[in-house]
C-alpha cells in the first residue's frame, strides 16, 4: 500500500498559537512526520493572552508538562475565576468561578435550592456558595483534593496566569527537543498550485523555499495565508462586541497576589488585571467610537496600582470569526482564525480547541472535503456559543451612566442568547447546548452576579420542605467556609511549590 499520509507541517508564525501547535502535533505524531515552524523576530506577538480556563490544564498534562516546573518558568500564578467590577451596576462585584457551585441533591441543582433560600431571606451571596469564589475573595489557593470526593475540595477547578512570551519559549525548546524545526524569516511569497489553489510553498525574503502539505496559519489577525492568499472571508461581529481596541501595559505589583483575574467595567468598555509573579498585566478593552485611542491610555495609565513598566501598546481588532477556518490546505490557529476579546480568556483555549480538533480530522493526501466541512461546522459552533456568553455580559447591565452602555444594554442580541435569557428569567433553567464551552454554573454565575433574577425555580425544590431546603443550603455554606479558612493563601502555595526566580 502506498504512503498517503500528511507527513510535511509548516507552520507559518510563532507566538502562542505558533508553538502551541508545534508542541501539540510534536507529541501527538511523533518523529517521523516533518514540522517546521517560520517566524520573525522582527514581528511581534500580541502578548496579552495571559490568563486562561481550566482546559489549559487537559493541553499540559497531555504535553506531559510538570506544573510546578511550568509555572516557575512562565512567572505564573494561579486562577480561580474572574471578578467582574462595576457590571450591573457601578459598585457591583461577583466572581465567575471555576469548579462546582455548591452540592446538588438528588437531580436538582444546588443553585435552584439557593434560589428559593434566597427569596426566603435565608441565603447570603452567591458568591459564599463555590469552593473557587469563595477561596478567591480570601486569596486561598490549593490544588483540589481528588481523594475526598464528598468535600467541596474536591471541586477545586483552577487555571493559570503565565506570561506568554516565556510559555511560547518554553514550548519552543519543548518543540525542537521532539524535532521540530524553527527557521528565522519573514514570507515574501506564498506559492499555490495552478490547478487547485491549494499551498504549496512559502518564499521568504532570504529566497529560501519551504514546501508542505499542511500549512497552519499563525500570523495573528492579518491571516498571511488563510485571509491574504486564500480569501476564506469573515464575518463581523462588531455591532454585538463593539469594542475594537485593547490598550496594555505591565506595571509593578502593589499587593497581595490574588488567585483571579479582574475585569472592571469602564466609561467605553472594560479593564483587565492579571496578576503574575513578578507584575501585573493590564490593559483597557474599549471601542474607539466612544472614546479616543489617547484618552483610553491616559485612563489605563491613571488606574495603575503600581509603576509601569512599559508606555501602552495599543491593539486594533474587528471582533468575529474566518467564514472558514480550514480552507484547502490551511487551517487557521489563534487569532487568524477569529477574536472575540479576552472578556472570559477563551483566547488562548480556542488555539487549544483548535490544535485538538485538527487531530481529530488529521487528513491525508487528497484532504476530504467532507472532514473540512465538519471541522469547520465545528468552528463555527464553538465560536457562535462563546459569542453569545460574552454578549450576555455587555447585555446584562442596569449602566445608563455613558452612551456606551446604553448602546449596548438596549442592543438587539442573537435569538439564540434571547431564548437562554428567557429561560433563566422565568424559572432559572439554563441548559448546556451539545459541546459548548460554558457549562451551566458560568452562565448562572455571570446572570445572577449581573442582577438578573429568575422569578422563580425548579418544582423539584418544593419536593422537600422549605427548612430542609434551607438547612441544606446554609450546611454547603457552612462547610465551604471551613474549607477555606484551612487552605493557604495564594502567595504561601506559590512560594512553597513553584516560586521563579526573581531578577536582582
Amino acid at each position: 500500500m502506498s504512503d498517503n499520509r500528511v507527513k510535511s507541517i509548516v507552520i507559518v508564525g510563532g507566538g502562542t498559537s505558533g508553538w502551541m501547535s508545534a508542541a501539540a502535533l510534536a507529541k501527538v505524531l511523533g518523529p517521523t512526520y516533518s514540522i517546521t515552524l517560520v517566524e520573525s523576530e522582527e514581528i511581534g506577538t500580541v502578548g496579552v493572552g495571559e490568563a486562561t480556563i481550566p482546559m489549559i490544564k487537559v493541553f499540559n498534562q497531555a504535553l506531559e508538562l510538570d506544573e510546578a516546573d511550568f509555572i516557575r518558568s512562565t512567572k505564573g500564578s494561579f486562577k480561580l475565576g474572574i471578578e467582574f467590577v462595576n457590571w450591573g451596576q457601578v459598585g457591583d462585584s461577583y466572581i465567575h468561578g471555576f469548579g462546582k457551585i455548591g452540592q446538588d441533591l438528588g437531580l436538582t441543582a444546588f443553585y435552584h435550592y439557593w434560589l428559593k433560600a434566597r427569596q426566603l431571606g435565608q441565603a447570603e451571596d452567591f458568591d459564599h456558595y463555590s469552593i473557587c469564589t469563595a477561596a478567591a475573595r480570601a486569596n486561598k489557593f490549593m490544588p483540589a483534593v481528588p481523594d475526598r470526593p464528598n468535600s467541596p475540595l474536591a471541586d477545586l477547578g483552577y487555571a493559570y496566569h503565565f506570561d506568554a512570551g516565556l510559555y511560547a519559549k518554553y514550548l519552543r525548546a519543548y518543540s525542537e527537543k521532539r524535532g521540530v524545526t524553527r527557521i528565522e524569516g519573514k514570507v515574501k511569497e506564498v506559492q499555490q498550485r495552478p490547478d487547485d489553489g491549494f499551498i504549496d510553498a512559502i518564499v521568504l525574503e532570504s529566497g529560501q523555499r519551504i514546501p508542505g502539505q499542511l500549512f497552519i496559519d499563525c500570523t495573528g489577525f492579518r491571516g498571511l495565508l488563510i485571509e491574504q492568499t486564500l480569501k476564506a472571508g469573515y464575518v463581523d461581529w462588531s455591532h454585538w462586541l463593539p469594542a475594537n481596541r485593547a490598550a496594555a501595559l505591565q506595571c509593578e505589583t502593589n499587593g497581595p497576589l490574588t488567585p483571579y483575574t479582574r475585569s472592571t467595567a469602564q466609561e467605553a468598555g472594560w479593564q483587565w488585571r492579571i496578576p503574575l509573579q513578578h507584575r501585573v498585566g493590564n490593559g483597557y478593552v474599549f471601542s474607539n467610537e466612544y472614546i479616543s485611542e489617547d484618552e483610553a491610555c491616559a485612563k489605563l495609565l491613571s488606574r495603575l496600582e503600581g509603576r509601569p513598566l512599559m508606555d501602552p501598546k495599543v491593539l486594533r481588532f474587528t471582533t468575529g470569526k474566518r467564514r472558514k477556518f480550514w480552507d484547502k490546505n490551511v487551517v487557521a490557529v489563534g487569532l487568524s482564525s477569529g477574536f472575540m476579546e479576552p472578556l472570559e480568556s477563551t483566547s488562548i483555549h480556542l488555539i487549544q480547541s483548535a490544535i485538538a480538533r485538527l487531530t481529530n480530522f488529521w487528513p491525508r493526501e487528497g484532504f476530504d472535503q467532507t472532514d473540512i466541512d465538519e471541522f469547520n461546522a465545528h468552528s463555527d459552533f464553538e465560536f457562535d456559543k462563546i459569542r453569545d456568553f460574552l454578549i450576555l455580559h455587555y447585555h446584562a447591565t442596569e449602566r445608563t451612566d455613558t452612551p456606551f452602555w446604553n448602546y449596548v444594554r438596549t442592543m438587539d442580541v442573537p435569538e439564540s442568547l434571547k431564548r437562554k435569557l428567557a429561560l433563566f428569567k422565568s424559572n432559572g433553567r439554563v441548559y448546556r447546548q451539545a459541546e459548548e464551552l460554558f457549562a451551566e454554573p458560568s452562565w448562572v454565575q455571570v446572570m445572577l452576579g449581573q442582577r438578573l433574577q429568575p422569578a422563580g425555580y425548579s418544582g423539584m425544590v418544593d419536593a422537600i420542605d422549605s427548612e430542609a431546603a434551607v438547612r441544606h443550603v446554609q450546611t454547603v455554606g457552612g462547610v465551604i467556609a471551613s474549607c477555606v479558612r484551612a487552605m493557604p493563601t495564594h502567595q504561601d502555595f506559590i512560594a512553597r511549590h513553584c516560586a521563579a526566580p526573581m531578577a536582582a
